[in-house]
């Protein structure tokens, strides 16, 4: 069991974020046991071309079998909303004992694959081959096609869960994290069932430090750091997730359509979640642009709303743009 223990205040300094690196390390776990992501199968498929001219043999040992990584990998963000390139550079600075400490503790000090023990021997070069490799395998296969979509997801969990503790509390919000998660009023416990692997048992004080809760894709249930002294985090499973391989809708509301026109009858039934323009367009692959204008009219039309994430514009029906979909 993990107990995770609040002080008074601690509570009031949890907080919500997401990692784009964090997401790009735990999709390796789909090469390790793709039958465990169903989700996942059309992007795996399409990136198996890819992945023959990136550095396998590195990225392939960067999960253990029973799907632990690293720590150093997936550091806890400063930030909501991180970007990939900082935060590899944060892991690029990883000093080079943590980095053999954090690769013994993954595999259990067991019998490291060949390519971790060599690497271990220089593991200040090795940090280097590892942080191109992953930086390669998102420019390759992540960052373009994937990320606007998964980017999405979160962003729709996030809004979710902020609705939730405004509205039901701390003891609902945890519980909605994960069937796992109980809050006692001063302590948050979870007790892990059916993993590959046990999770070690931890008593971690939050302590003034503050607790990240973090939604991945990857993930079938709650889980932490494997080092309990580091800061406290929680990664959860993302909410909709399952919506990640789903193409879009055929729009059959004839109406709807006579009256939209199909493209933004389609754009309107898509917008049930937050997406971004960007997001849209991946979708229903076609351009950015074509879709701003669509949106622009239904925005002004009051059958969308729309808010500002850093830089990123997210649209999303209004009570109005759900009558008319009804």
């Amino acid at each position: 069991m993990i107990e995770f223990r609040f002080a008074v205040g601690d509570l009031a300094t949890t907080s919500f974020a997401y990692s784009p690196l964090q997401e790009a390390v735990f999709s390796l776990r789909c090469l390790h046991d793709p039958a465990r992501y169903p989700h996942h199968r059309p992007w795996l498929r399409r990136i198996r071309p890819l992945l023959e001219r990136l550095d396998r043999e590195v990225l392939t040992v960067l999960v253990a079998p029973w799907l632990w990584v690293p720590d150093f990998l997936t550091p806890r963000p400063a930030r909501a909303r991180p970007v990939f390139e900082r935060e590899l550079d944060e892991v690029r600075r990883t000093p080079p004992d943590v980095v053999a400490a954090d690769f013994r503790a993954t595999y259990r000090e067991e019998t490291l694959p060949p390519v971790v023990a060599r690497g271990l021997a220089d593991p200040a070069a090795f940090l280097a081959r590892l942080a191109g490799a992953l930086d390669a395998y998102w420019r390759t296969c992540l960052a373009d096609a994937w990320w606007p979509r998964a980017q999405s997801i979160m962003e729709a969990d996030l809004a979710h869960r902020a609705g939730v503790l405004a509205e039901q509390g701390a003891a609902a919000l945890f519980a909605g994290l994960d069937p796992q998660l109980v809050w006692t009023g001063d302590q948050l416990r979870l007790h892990r069932e059916g993993d590959t692997a046990p999770w070690p048992s931890a008593d971690i004080r939050i302590a003034g430090r503050g607790m990240v809760l973090m939604p991945t894709l990857f993930a079938r249930g709650a889980q932490t750091m494997i080092d309990a002294t580091r800061p406290p985090l929680l990664v959860y499973p993302a909410r909709g997730r399952a919506t990640l391989s789903e193409t879009p809708p055929p729009v059959t509301g004839r109406a709807l359509v006579r009256l939209l026109g199909r493209p933004r009858a389609r754009l309107l039934c898509l917008l049930a979640e937050p997406a971004s323009t960007t997001e849209l367009a991946h979708r229903l692959g076609v351009t950015p642009g074509a879709v701003s204008q669509h949106l622009a009219v239904l925005y002004d039309a009051g059958l969308l709303g729309r808010t500002r994430s850093g830089r990123t514009v997210r649209y999303r029906r209004t009570p109005l743009g759900d009558e008319l979909c009804r």
